[in-house]
């Protein structure tokens, strides 16, 4: 297939929703609960509302919605560490759009914009990069937010800076990873997940091996998809298949894309300039082993928090909110107490709620009724 609207065929959708029926008749099932099957990409939960995939898939399967929105697991203490740093006199501040609303203890970086720090929307870090280059009497902050997906161009900028001697640009780290992740929620006890649908975007950059231990350690099936509706009900036919056959692998649905061993440019160039941290605190999981990544002391002149004696902030999510329980696949977004009170997109107190990945702005964005399948896909 070329396009992407090959991708929306209602008819080949309506053959695979098929299979999926007929190959979960012959799933061993949980005992008390549905399957869980997670789609750890906040891309996938999007797709799946977007679509409808959740409404028309069989009601022994249920999507739970995994961490693999970094906007979602920002926590509140980072904002608060990005809106000082914005707020210092002779400082112009560059972020993506998603960071401006999530917000911290005092306020969020749309909220400081607003009230007169000099903070910059852009698109790429070599946007911010060049801002540096135009305004050399302004020290100029870039948020390095994401995962793996987002790691190569922000230390291909890196590199670029210390190349050029662009001596007033730094970056502000906040990158993390997706292995030690999901590592930690096998490793928890209450964990109820049967399977996964992995990530297609991490996937590019890093391959397929890295996930190994899933099925290795634990067995559980784990299938790397793409993110048209077509990919994600094959994926799911491919777990399902796994599953039925008592086996468990990793597979790549998404092989137009992914290659299994990652993509060698964007790991050379992310292994010189980034190395692990010791612990990395995420919004509603608390602090992971090893899940962050850090800028190395070669590039010390190009990292933020050395270069501003940044402390980071250390600050406990709102009790109303269950952020976390959500990125765990333990609660519905609508089963927060918060949800569609308090926390709403207009008034977002979690980042699940604020991001276009969150789970939470999915089901706000596009609870409907349920569609046929022709309406779904070919919308």
């Amino acid at each position: 297939m070329k396009f992407a609207s090959e991708f929306r065929d209602p008819a080949k959708a309506e053959v695979l929703l098929k299979a999926i029926h007929r190959t979960v008749a012959s799933v061993p099932m949980p005992k008390d609960r549905p399957l869980h099957i997670m789609e750890v990409c906040g891309g996938h939960t999007h797709s799946v509302f977007r679509y409808g995939i959740h409404r028309l898939i069989p009601p022994e399967i249920e999507f739970v919605h995994g961490p693999g929105c970094p906007v979602c697991v920002l926590p509140m203490g980072r904002v608060d560490d990005c809106v000082s740093l914005a707020e210092r006199p002779g400082v112009i501040f560059t972020t993506f759009g998603d960071a401006m609303r999530v917000p911290g203890t005092r306020k969020s970086l749309a909220q400081a914009k607003a009230e007169g720090a000099d903070i910059r929307m852009v698109y790429s870090p070599l946007d911010a990069l060049r801002i540096a280059q135009a305004n050399p009497d302004r020290e100029v902050v870039f948020f390095g937010l994401g995962f793996e997906t987002t790691m190569p161009s922000t230390a291909l900028t890196i590199l670029e800076a210390k190349r050029s001697s662009t001596t007033n640009y730094s970056m502000l780290c906040q990158h993390i990873t997706i292995i030690p992740t999901l590592k930690a929620l096998l490793a928890d006890p209450d964990n109820q997940i049967d399977g996964f649908i992995g990530p297609g975007h991490v996937s590019m950059v890093i391959g397929i091996r890295g996930y190994d231990f899933v099925a290795r350690d634990y067995s559980k099936p784990l299938v790397v998809s793409g993110f048209e509706p077509l990919d994600i009900l094959q994926s799911l036919l491919m777990v399902l298949d796994q599953l039925r056959e008592g086996r468990a692998a990793v597979e790549n649905q998404y092989s137009r894309i992914v290659p299994e061993a990652g993509n060698p440019q964007a790991l050379s160039a992310m292994d010189q300039v980034f190395e692990p941290r010791t612990e990395m605190d995420w919004r509603g999981l608390g602090s992971i082993a090893g899940s962050g990544a850090q800028i190395r002391s070669d590039f010390a002149a190009f990292d933020a928090e050395r270069k501003f004696a940044l402390v980071p902030a250390d600050v406990p999510d709102p009790a109303v909110v269950k952020c976390g329980e959500v990125v765990k696949g333990r609660l519905k977004p609508v089963e927060c107490p918060a949800f569609g009170k308090e926390c709403t997109p207009a008034t977002p107190l979690g980042a699940l709620m604020v991001s276009s990945e969150g789970a939470c702005a999915a089901y706000a964005q596009y609870a409907a009724p349920r569609r046929k399948v022709s309406e779904a896909v070919g919308a």
